[in-house]
């Protein structure tokens, strides 16, 4: 990313989240990665105004507690964090969840690969994209 915020993860795969790690260490990725388990310590990590706001989240949809849709639900809500980017990477490829993510105001919906070159390479292009883009004030 062209700026320095950090990025959210919200993955409760612990697997999953070594794999994103992995990738941005490969991929070069400077951005601190913030990883939570769930819906509820995203929220959590974003409501902490101690916390610096991150430039994007990158959202699982199927987690304990509280899931990717009701968590784009309540930041969609918000004046401050429904101006942060929200990409979906989870595993469903189910059509009822790619229009609600749409539906909620995602800027990407992307189905994690289970071949690592190519979940790598989904991460460098939303790398690439969003050093690209011109991204909102959120608040910080």
């Amino acid at each position: 990313m062209k700026n320095s915020k950090p990025i959210l993860l919200a993955e409760d795969d612990s697997v999953d989240v070594m794999i994103v790690e992995r990738a941005f260490k490969d991929l070069k990725i400077k951005n601190q990665l913030v990883s939570t388990a769930n819906g509820e310590e995203a929220l959590e990590y974003l409501k902490n105004d101690g916390n610096k706001k991150p430039c994007i989240i990158l959202l699982d949809l199927n987690m304990p507690k509280m899931n990717g849709i009701e968590f784009l639900k309540i930041v969609k809500a918000d004046e401050v964090l429904k101006k942060i980017p929200v990409i979906v990477l989870t595993t469903s490829s189910q059509q009822q969840d790619i229009v609600e993510s749409f539906e909620l105001g995602v800027a990407g919906y992307i189905v994690k690969s289970v071949d690592y070159a190519k979940f790598a390479q989904a991460i460098n292009t939303i790398n690439l994209y969003w050093t690209l883009s011109e991204l909102p004030s959120n608040g910080d």
